[in-house]
């Protein structure tokens, strides 16, 4: 089920990936610093308080429709979350409205929050059924609506900035893709529900479950949004914008990766436990933490060797220089966090001991928080780069000693090492690549690094991509032979 899910899930990641490195040459572009840094204060608020009201629902429709046994508990499954939504989307939109309408904040930024805040509920529903999709195995289905909802997303959020929205120009992109989504997606999901009321008892137990990691989400955003805030307090909102650009470039290359194998890969754990107990867990948690190594970290090496060209490319020249600078400690930031997040977290929802996932995220929270107040008023965007690091680093390590006692789940060491020894030739290799500039400095050091790093997990074969070659290879022959 993973490696299907991981083919199935590619089209859709590098859509995403590509679209998402589109809106970062475009938005730093068509917004002024000032307003780029108005769209990264309102998106940390929009996401905030999705993960705060919404977010809980959506973990418990990923983690519990693989253990319904029966038509009728799945009615009451699907009941329960959608009944649940509603009502709290009534209380959620007036409650927002009243607070953005009072709120003491300056026009163009308060017009930004408004644009995501009021675009959640939408977004929810649709992340319900996406996460169903990806629960029921239907891959071409949830990576379809990824594909879309970038596309559009992005699309209309450039037709904003363009007409000059300021801000809130990405952000209604973020609302207005789903909403276009919903008439072809909700209709058949409602259906499912229709006919079983809310279970009191069932929405307990997914809230005793959801909430723990709706909170663990909500302080991994203070450790990935408390920079932006404290740089707005110490300096301005256009260091704000450059830190978020360079944020954007790695962080979502990296992000794109582990969105990616995690999409695949969180059914696939449900289901190996559920279905085939602990041994099967582990055989298949093995194959997908060296999958994440393999692909992960000659990803962020590579970010961080191609941080100066990648900003001339790619950034406008008034965030430029100030992004290039702290680009590559963020990629090692987004490594850490990809791991934590998409593979030793598992270990929490799989043992449903999602209160240790709080605790193991309020330390680097805390850590984060800290860091940031002592390091941005001394060494501004660079110090603020420099704490999350850290703190993710602390994270990592907290969530792997909390997770033994819940779920233990395998560390390959030994992909680690050989895809840590090819990742080293790759580097050392580009770095003695001239420096041409621009976009052909990046394809070029991507092209060779790319090709350097293959060869040498090949002959390493690290995390079995040896192995993984043959099996593919066998498997192209067999279908060759029976066309």
């Amino acid at each position: 089920m993973f490696w299907r899910g991981v083919w199935g899930y590619l089209p859709a990641n590098i859509i995403q990936g590509v679209t998402g490195f589109l809106a970062i040459m475009v938005f730093t572009r068509l917004l002024s610093a000032e307003d780029f840094g108005r769209y990264a204060l309102a998106y940390s608020v929009m996401t905030l308080a999705h993960v705060a009201v919404f977010t809980w629902l959506e973990a418990s429709m990923a983690r519990f429709w693989a253990a319904q046994s029966d038509a009728t508990s799945l009615e009451s499954h699907f009941g329960s979350l959608y009944r649940a939504a509603f009502t709290l989307m009534a209380v959620y939109v007036p409650v927002v409205g009243l607070a953005i309408w009072l709120a003491p904040w300056e026009l163009p930024f308060k017009l930004a929050v408004a644009a995501g805040l009021m675009g959640s509920p939408i977004r929810c529903l649709a992340k319900l059924a996406q996460e169903r999709f990806r629960a029921a195995g239907e891959v071409s289905r949830a990576a379809g609506l990824d594909i879309y909802v970038a596309l559009t997303g992005f699309g209309v959020g450039a037709l904003f900035a363009w007409a000059g929205a300021g801000g809130a120009s990405p952000l209604l992109g973020l609302a207005i893709a789903p909403l276009f989504a919903l008439p072809f997606i909700l209709p058949g999901e409602l259906r499912q529900a229709r006919r079983a009321p809310a279970d009191p008892a069932r929405l307990r137990e997914y809230a005793a479950y959801g909430y723990p990691i709706a909170a663990s989400l909500a302080l991994a955003l203070v450790l990935s949004s408390t920079d932006r805030f404290l740089l707005a307090l110490f300096m301005n909102e256009a260091a704000v914008g450059a830190y978020h650009a360079s944020y954007s470039i790695a962080n979502r290359t990296l992000d794109v990766l582990f969105i990616w194998l995690g999409a695949a890969g969180t059914p696939a754990l449900v289901m190996a436990l559920e279905r085939g107990g602990r041994e099967r867990l582990i055989e298949a948690a093995r194959e997908q933490a060296s999958a994440f190594i393999l692909i992960a970290l000659p990803a962020a090496a590579g970010v961080a060797l191609v941080a100066r060209p990648l900003a001339e490319f790619m950034i406008g020249e008034d965030l430029r220089q100030a992004a290039a600078g702290v680009t590559p400690i963020v990629a090692f930031s987004a490594l850490l966090s990809g791991l934590t997040t998409y593979y030793f977290h598992q270990a929490f929802t799989l043992g449903r001991r999602t209160r240790r996932l709080l605790i193991a995220m309020s330390v680097p929270a805390i850590a984060n928080v800290i860091l940031n107040a002592l390091l941005i008023p001394h060494f501004g965007v660079a110090g603020a780069a420099w704490a999350t690091l850290i703190s993710f680093g602390v994270g990592l390590l907290g969530s792997i000693a909390l997770g033994r006692a819940a779920m233990p789940l395998p560390m390959p060491w030994k992909a680690l090492v050989r895809c840590g020894v090819a990742t080293g030739a790759m580097a050392a290799v580009v770095w003695m690549l001239p420096p041409i500039g621009g976009f052909p400095e990046v394809m070029m050091d991507a092209a060779i690094g790319g090709a350097v790093y293959g060869v040498a997990a090949l002959l390493l074969n690290a995390a079995g991509v040896r192995d993984v070659a043959r099996r593919l290879l066998k498997s192209f022959r067999a279908r060759l032979a029976t066309a």
